[in-house]
């Protein structure tokens, strides 16, 4: 396999890359099916093969919901038999025999297992969803019996202690290091007994996390607002509203609107709406998911998966599963999370309550008679930053066409920096309509990625945003990336343009920071392919990429009138700039409030898991300091998939974390002179196409020539 404790089921079955997976089964009992000869089950079942198509591109048109299942089954059973012998081989244990054995195991199950996982987050459907819980504690047995294999461990354990005398390049010492670490971590040290119990804790996690976000998608698509009146959606444009209007005849509710909703607490209309009473509807649609009773309700869920990350913490041997699992990050321990993310808070609250009484006034100034609530923040926030600086984000809009914003701003800011080209490739199967892909090619004029773009919302595919890799960069196998993004962007109605809103485009640019992580990897070892590094870590190359979506000359080469193609105006783009500290208090504050509650649920003992979540959550906020009512947290508890669902459970304080990294960064493409080949060829040689085959903080280190300072952060967010 690839990666033996790679993120393969990110979010409904693993974990980050470098912490234990918790996803597989043995192979007597994977197979749903009556079971095929390898050689007709290879012939007939297209996930079962190497793509044909450019860079082993998937099959799109050619895979059902069937093959899932039987693939899973065969792959897995390949991959069992590859591990029992490389374990068995009675040759003495060496690098090639034992390590990169290892990483040249598994094709079928990685192929099967990264198809699988962003089909159900993408475009998933009932049998998906049926097969994803059906295969989670069996995908975790599976893994177990790999990584639990002792006598595949005594092969590692030889060769690490050997190492000195093995003469391995910096990359391949590095690969037999992590190899090591990572089975350790899994409990392959373990008594029998224990490892039988840690068995049943990762069958359990696994089942318990698919579960978790199973529920957080039903709970977004059941607690879509439903209104009855236009009047109700009085400030929104025609567009939106009739965007509300086709979306509730699409779900049989003729004559009405219907609201769907974003994964984050705040909802991107409570900008605009003006009736009241209406923001408050769809506020409280979104902070009650998973809180409603029934079957989606995920708060017994929420302290079942706080237990068993904690009991299984304790099995390995570390006092909570925040430390166990910061451990592998850069921030090394929870209390190096806990200095900063306390550090922050207090002015990160300050100045989100100066915030608050500005807004406050402008409701007192208007004879509102209420005092602010949670659902008046983004309101009243709109019309101040209006105030101030002349301009909202409907005057925004008209500006920030998709296909502008990504070919003429994404592409365009990568071309001036990278020397990449980009060409449609209509006659690549996808997954949906809406899908684009994309080739990429370098300055020399050679192929070298597949980008795919997964711009819009549906009822099936999950919130947020996110980058994904079908194939990973490895010069092992000689293969190149395959790399996906994925936006919620609502679409409009047909013939009507798709015009984003600011933090649309930001996150647009956001995004294809990961994609250029992933598809600019120059290492050998897919172990270490792209975005496989530390949490704490792979945030900070796409963060970095945020600064070009403002960047005057990309600004100007996209940010076009979808009608008239004027630019946009200079004293816009001015005004822009101008306001980029506005609202720091608020938007720090909710990051925190939800980086704070991570860390408090996975810092707790197996003893103090409570027994009422939402009341746990209210204390830990208020213990905290951060339970400033006007200011929710990002996610609450029960919808909170970053930390439950696992992918970046005790980790969300990641993003901040990487952004004192980030925001040094940006500083120095400033000193340098910003946009340029020279700048973008540094970067990319330094730091991007490492991936995790060197220490990342090195990896920083070695691009600005020191470690990293705070002070860019503080100024960014206004808490110097």
């Amino acid at each position: 396999m690839t990666k033996p404790l790679l993120m393969l089921l990110c979010s409904a079955l693993a974990i980050q890359s470098g912490v234990a997976a918790e996803t597989s089964a043995p192979s007597t009992q994977a197979s749903p099916v009556k079971k095929a000869p390898r050689a007709k089950a290879q012939a007939t079942n297209p996930l079962l093969v190497k793509s044909t198509l450019p860079f082993e591109y998937p099959v799109f048109d050619k895979i059902h919901n069937e093959d899932y299942a039987p693939a899973f089954a065969q792959a897995m059973r390949e991959e069992d038999a590859e591990i029992k012998a490389i374990a068995n081989n009675p040759a003495k244990p060496s690098f090639e025999n034992t390590i990169v054995a290892l990483e040249r195991s598994g094709q079928n199950f990685t192929r099967v297992s990264r198809i699988f996982e962003n089909q159900t987050e993408a475009n998933t459907n009932p049998a998906l969803e049926a097969l994803s819980g059906d295969l989670a504690p069996k995908l975790s047995a599976h893994q177990d019996a790999i990584v639990l294999n002792e006598k595949l461990f005594q092969r590692i354990q030889t060769l690490i202690n050997q190492k000195a005398s093995l003469h391995l390049d910096a990359e391949s010492e590095r690969l037999l290091d992590r190899y090591y670490a990572d089975y350790v971590r899994s409990g392959v040290k373990l008594s029998q007994t224990d490892k039988e119990k840690l068995k049943s804790l990762n069958a359990q996690l696994a089942t318990m996390e698919n579960k978790f976000n199973q529920n957080v998608l039903k709970e977004m698509n059941a607690s879509a607002l439903v209104v009855d009146t236009k009047a109700e959606l009085a400030g929104l444009s025609k567009a939106e509203i009739d965007t509300a209007a086709a979306t509730a005849k699409d779900k049989g509710l003729d004559g009405k609107y219907l609201i769907p909703l974003m994964n984050t607490t705040g909802q991107p209309l409570l900008a605009t709406l003006e009736n009241r009473g209406t923001r408050q509807r769809l506020y409280e649609a979104s902070i009650n998911r998973g809180s409603n009773g029934g079957d989606a309700d995920n708060r017994e869920i929420t302290l079942t998966l706080a237990r068993l990350r904690a009991e299984r913490a304790q099995l390995l041997g570390y006092p909570n599963f925040a430390a166990y699992s910061l451990e592998n990050e850069t921030a090394k321990t929870p209390a190096a999370v806990n200095k900063m993310l306390s550090g922050l808070a207090p002015a990160a609250v300050a100045n989100a309550k100066k915030e608050a009484a500005e807004l406050q006034k402008m409701i007192d100034d208007e004879h509102g008679g209420f005092q602010l609530a949670a659902w008046d923040w983004a309101f009243y926030s709109e019309r101040l930053h209006q105030q101030k600086f002349a301009y909202d984000d409907s005057q925004l809009r008209p500006y920030f066409e998709l296909n502008n914003v990504l070919q003429n701003g994404v592409f365009y800011a990568a071309n001036k920096l990278y020397g990449i080209t980009f060409k449609e490739r209509k006659d690549l199967p996808v997954y949906h309509p809406t899908v684009r892909v994309f080739e990429v090619f370098d300055a020399d004029g050679k192929s070298f990625a597949i980008f795919i773009s997964d711009m819009y919302a549906r009822s099936n595919k999950r919130g947020g945003a996110w980058m994904n890799n079908y194939v990973d960069q490895s010069a092992l196998f000689g293969s190149k990336p395959v790399i996906a993004n994925h936006l919620n962007i609502p679409q409009p109605p047909a013939g009507e343009p798709t015009l984003l809103t600011p933090d649309e485009v930001k996150t647009a640019f956001h995004e294809f920071g990961h994609a250029l992580h992933g598809m600019f990897s120059q290492v050998r070892y897919p172990r270490f392919s792209g975005t496989n590094v530390p949490r704490d870590f792979v945030e900070y190359p796409s963060q970095v990429n945020e600064m070009w979506a403002v960047w005057p000359e990309v600004l100007k080469n996209y940010a076009k009138h979808y009608q008239t193609g004027q630019a946009i105006p200079q004293d816009l783009v001015d005004k822009i700039i101008a306001s980029g500290k506005f609202n720091q208090g608020f938007t720090t504050t909710e990051y925190i409030a939800a980086s704070l509650l991570d860390q408090r649920w996975h810092q707790l003992s197996a003893k103090d898991i409570p027994t009422d979540t939402m009341a746990f959550e209210a204390l830990a906020l208020k213990e905290a300091g951060v339970d400033f009512a006007p200011v929710p947290p990002r996610y609450r508890t029960p919808y909170f998939s970053h930390s439950f669902g696992g992918g970046y459970s005790a980790g969300y304080y990641a993003y901040l974390w990487s952004e004192v990294l980030d925001a040094d960064t940006v500083e120095w493409f400033k000193e340098n002179g910003g946009l340029s080949r020279k700048n973008g060829d540094w970067f990319r040689q330094q730091l991007l196409s490492r991936g995790g085959s060197i220490d990342p903080m090195q990896s920083f280190h070695n691009f600005r020539g020191r470690d990293a300072k705070i002070e860019p952060l503080l100024i960014r967010r206004g808490l110097n």
